[in-house]
């Protein structure tokens, strides 16, 4: 039950060119034979029966092949060179031979065959199975004496029965996540085709397969517990008696289980995290844009964001905390507008250049004779609308500085301009910047 080194496997691997080249009539022919020996109890194939069964394939996958009992001669050979068939007798090439499937082609065919998604009733029933299985080796590892002895009643069971029990967990749990992948791929295709009418359905599928993955993590972190506390009162009575064999094998046991458990919470999580996903696109997306307007628009705009390109400008400001009444939030039905087209050319409108006005209309005031900002600023605001003097203040006190030598003592005097307005006052003491 030791691991195998990985390098020195794929080394292996490599210097023997493994590979598997299988065609869709070379799994159907594996296919038809293996449900034919499960059908009718058969040990072995004779080549009639081989070549009988590939002609039934191809009139189903290729109909009007060409000359089918020469393809099947060469389906045969190619799938004994991939280890798909095996030749069981021992007449070499003097009469036609039997042949046998492989495991590796009956691992292949039952992959596709078999539905073993893990669910609670068959997680319930492995695990019982497991737990009674170690208590028989817990008792067994606790009367048995000598090497030869731990090895029968504690190694071998360890390895035969229980590494099939924790296997077949293994092996539904990737049943499981084959079939949540489909579930996925089953929400995607709903949301393309008619996403508002499948929001009910997404949310049915979501729901059934979030309760399925609770509750058998709730099952996997209970049972895996205590098939660890069983499986390490085995490994101390192991290193107790120094029988390194079975101590290694329970360490490679702990191992697998610890694994099952490790499964149970990565699923939990990445569920979760899909869940809350389409959980957002439901109620951000679907909801808010049943007719799809909205997201028609961003495409659209996307498409020609070359020739017409847009920016959006943000600003990171904290939302204002109202406190309401809780009130129970009702469903409100969708409000169904027809669709109408919402790009609208712009308007021509007269350009407003009364603040770009205000550097002249200073230079004018100075030449005039104004020698204060109090002054200059009298002279200006007049000519601009009520609605623009409080910016065209700071507008003028710009120019002036730019335009003219200003003095400023240490305390400026405050001076009413307008009605409302009060600023503090500067003296002119050149015209030189003026002209």
């Amino acid at each position: 039950m030791t691991s195998p080194d990985p390098s020195r496997t794929i080394a292996s691997l490599a210097r023997d060119q493994v590979n598997l080249d299988l065609k869709t009539v070379d799994l159907c022919f594996l296919a038809g034979l293996y449900l034919r020996a499960d059908k009718a109890a058969l040990a072995f194939f004779e080549e009639d029966m081989l070549v009988d069964m590939f002609e039934q394939v191809c009139d189903v996958v290729e109909p009007g092949a060409d000359n089918p009992r020469k393809r099947a001669t060469h389906a045969i050979q190619r799938l004994r060179e991939q280890r798909m068939l095996a030749r069981v007798d021992g007449a070499g090439i003097v009469r036609a031979g039997e042949y046998a499937l492989t495991r590796l082609a009956a691992a292949v065919i039952e992959y596709f065959l078999a539905d073993e998604a893990l669910t609670r009733e068959s997680l319930t029933l492995l695990t019982g199975t497991l737990r009674a299985q170690l208590a028989e080796v817990l008792a067994a590892a606790k009367k048995v004496d000598g090497e030869e002895a731990w090895r029968r009643n504690v190694v071998g069971p360890l390895r035969v029965t229980v590494g099939d029990l924790v296997a077949g967990i293994e092996r539904r749990q990737r049943g499981l996540d084959a079939q949540q992948e489909e579930v996925q791929a089953e929400i995607a295709t709903m949301l393309s085709a008619d996403w508002f009418s499948a929001v009910d359905r997404c949310q049915a599928l979501l729901d059934t397969t979030a309760n399925t993955l609770r509750e058998l993590n709730e099952i996997l972190l209970r049972d895996t517990n205590h098939f660890v506390a069983l499986l390490q009162e085995i490994q101390t009575l192991a290193i107790t008696a120094e029988i390194t064999e079975a101590n290694e094998t329970v360490q490679r046991v702990i191992e697998h289980v610890d694994r099952i458990a490790a499964w149970g919470g990565a699923r939990q999580r990445a569920w979760s995290e899909y869940y809350q996903y389409v959980h957002r696109y439901l109620r951000d997306v679907v909801r808010l844009d049943p007719d799809r307007a909205l997201s028609q628009r961003l495409r659209d705009q996307l498409a020609a964001w070359s020739s017409r390109r847009f920016h959006l400008l943000v600003a990171n400001a904290s939302s204002i905390r109202l406190l309401r009444q809780l009130e129970a939030r009702v469903e409100l039905p969708m409000v169904a507008r027809p669709r109408a087209y919402r790009e609208f050319a712009p308007e021509w409108v007269d350009a407003e250049n009364a603040l770009a006005d205000i550097e002249a209309m200073v230079v004018e005031a100075v030449q005039e004779g104004a020698h204060t900002l109090v002054d200059v600023t009298s002279r200006v605001l007049p000519a601009l609308p009520n609605s623009t003097h409080y910016a065209a203040t700071g507008r003028v006190a710009d120019a002036l500085a730019r335009l003219a030598a200003v003095h400023a003592e240490r305390e400026r005097p405050w001076a009413l301009v307008r009605a409302r307005l009060e600023i503090e006052d500067w003296t002119v003491s050149g015209r030189e910047g003026a002209s």
